[in-house]
């Protein structure tokens, strides 16, 4: 029987920390849950994982429904789009079959890519080859999540762009069910014997999921800030999230820029490393732009928001001598109420 494969392309990067990726992985599980209901998409429907942070990879072979389980999804630093549409590309030649002599070849893959963030590598070149090679034969619907995505690139890369405004629980839920229910009607018809009906995008704005028009620009993507320490005690990484918030007097940070209020503090594994891009920061943040430093979610230090002379942070139970886990040097920390100081941030 020929397959319809569909390719889940998911951003995990780190500004997804938190409730967002816990309501992403909710919002797969659903999708799994309501297809298996239908005997069609049983028949037909085989899925994809590939996910993207700073790096790119395939989390999930294209393996059929029955046989699918929603992976636990990895975290990590930087946005590599242009890596992960050449890793769609690699996968949909590997996996796919194609119509030969011999065999008919599976259905016109679908792949739903849902990002919160701008690209932190080239797509130029990635975006190109996609639209030569393979935009005539699959189907690809771009879902942006809150309104920290560059709806620009996504529209060099396919006119389907839509919008979950909040990216929130219930808009999350909102699309699984319009995936779901998407994809069994294409199931359907398909073993109905009549040609492909397609993704309705209409059905997507009576689920409440927007189309994004053309005129929209590309947002400043300064909606969330991340810094990444690690406990002093037991070495392991952790990751800091704050918000952008609209006060009155910016609480003394300097002129233009903004203020950040704390989301939480989020243990790590090394893995977030394994899935994060080289290189430095991509800015610096001043700690007066900052409201709020969490206790360690490790180890419960008092504060998660101690600086090394390396520019690394780390957890701090008060003044005295402390070893860095990120370098291993010996630093002194006082009491605390000095200067402001600039904080190397996270790629998001």
């Amino acid at each position: 029987m020929r397959r319809l494969p569909i390719f889940f392309v998911l951003d995990v990067s780190e500004s997804m920390a938190g409730e967002p990726i816990a309501q992403l992985q909710s919002a797969m599980e659903s999708i799994v849950e309501q297809l298996r209901q239908d005997p069609n998409a049983l028949e037909t429907v085989h899925i994809s994982v590939i996910a993207f942070a700073g790096k790119a990879g395939m989390v999930v072979p294209l393996v059929e429904l029955m046989s699918f389980y929603p992976p636990r999804l990895p975290l990590g630093g930087g946005t590599a789009l242009g890596e992960a549409l050449d890793e769609l590309m690699t996968r949909i030649e590997v996996e796919v079959k194609k119509t030969t002599s011999d065999q008919r070849g599976d259905w016109e893959p679908v792949i739903y890519l849902l990002t919160d963030g701008r690209p932190t590598d080239r797509t130029d070149a990635a975006i190109s080859r996609w639209r030569k090679q393979y935009a005539s034969r699959a189907h690809l619907i771009a879902v942006t999540l809150g309104g920290g995505a560059d709806t620009r690139v996504l529209k060099q890369l396919t006119d389907d762009v839509v919008a979950l405004d909040s990216g929130g629980g219930d808009d999350l839920s909102r699309f699984a069910q319009w995936v779901s229910a998407s994809v069994a009607a294409q199931s359907q018809a398909l073993d109905m014997g009549k040609s492909a009906p397609g993704i309705s995008l209409a059905k997507a704005g009576e689920a409440g999921i927007s189309l994004v028009k053309d005129s929209d620009s590309a947002p400043v993507d300064e909606q969330v800030v991340v810094f990444t320490g690690r406990c002093h005690r037991n070495k392991k990484p952790y990751l800091l999230k704050y918000n952008a918030v609209s006060v009155p007097g910016n609480f003394g940070a300097p002129a233009g820029q903004g203020v950040y209020g704390l989301e939480g503090a989020y243990p790590l594994s090394e893995e977030y490393f394994e899935w994060s891009s080289e290189g430095g920061a991509a800015s610096t943040v001043s700690s007066d732009q900052l409201e709020g430093a969490p206790p360690c979610p490790h180890c419960g230090a008092v504060t998660s928001f101690a600086m090394c002379s390396c520019g690394k942070l780390m957890c701090c139970n008060g003044p005295g001598e402390q070893t860095c886990p990120w370098c291993a040097d010996t630093i002194e920390f006082g009491k605390g109420g000095g200067s402001s100081f600039d904080i190397g941030r996270g790629q998001g």
